[in-house]
């Protein structure tokens, strides 16, 4: 599947065309639940009208430059504290719950209290196994869904993020900050979860989205810079030592037949 955005970009040159972002999963394990990547369009709205909003230059120029990622679960989630105090997450749904409990287990995780950013704030944590690389240089920002209306908001809000993906190629996880605790999480299958922005050189230049395949080479990368988090505190600061590990080509498209 490929994806692209197009702009006006420079006649000539190496970096004249579009830069190509991969996508890939990081394990092939239900892949089927995983939507690929989608650019933001807002389908069947009012074009009739030449002052249309959705007509608008400079609307369809925002929407064009952000991709979507969408909820692979059905999750009722609740918030609530033991007889010691310890917090815990709850399922609302019990046994009738979408997902089992040993499994949401290995993909929701409450953070530890101590590293929550306020107090009365809880930080909780969705594997997600989404991740995406480029052979140029390609800053990914991670942000919510600001575009998609929900009649039923979300008692917080997500904690954005924004990284070089061509040297630290890592898989998204969706990590909210609980602002009204007693307000529970409901989050539904095929509903944007967060939105993905790509920023190469140039803020013109094309951003076309592949398909790539999970290489030998890619694969011993992200094992070179994976887990370092446990170690140190700035991982920004280790950019430039992945680079020197990095091989020049990581993307490959994935071929369909």
């Amino acid at each position: 599947m490929e994806i692209t955005v197009a702009f006006d970009r420079p006649d000539e040159g190496p970096k004249s065309g579009p830069v190509t972002v991969g996508w890939f999963l990081t394990y092939d394990k239900a892949t089927v639940l995983y939507d690929p990547p989608e650019r933001l369009i807002f389908r069947q709205t009012n074009k009739a009208h030449a002052k249309s909003a959705s007509r608008c230059p400079a609307v369809i120029q925002m929407e064009s430059r952000y991709f979507v990622v969408k909820c692979p679960y059905d999750m009722h989630i609740g918030f609530g504290r033991d007889d010691k105090g310890k917090p815990h997450l709850i399922n609302r749904k019990g046994a009738g719950s979408a997902v089992r409990a040993n499994k949401l287990n290995e993909i929701l995780t409450l953070v530890n209290e101590a590293e929550w950013r306020y107090p009365d704030r809880p930080t909780v944590q969705l594997s997600m196994p989404y991740c995406f690389i480029s052979d140029e240089v390609v800053y990914i920002s991670q942000i919510g869904t600001f575009a998609h209306y929900r009649p039923d908001p979300l008692p917080g809000t997500i904690f954005g993020g924004r990284f070089p993906l061509n040297a630290w190629p890592r898989p998204l996880m969706w990590a909210f900050e609980w602002h009204e605790p007693e307000k529970d999480i409901i989050l539904r299958r095929g509903e944007p979860l967060f939105y993905c922005q790509f920023e190469a050189e140039g803020p013109d230049r094309a951003i076309q989205v592949v398909e790539a395949e999970r290489t030998p080479e890619l694969t011993k990368y992200m094992d070179q810079i994976s887990g370092v988090v446990n170690y140190v505190n700035q991982t920004f600061s280790l950019f430039k030592a992945a680079e020197a590990l990095r091989p020049a080509k990581l993307l490959t498209p994935k071929q369909r037949e």
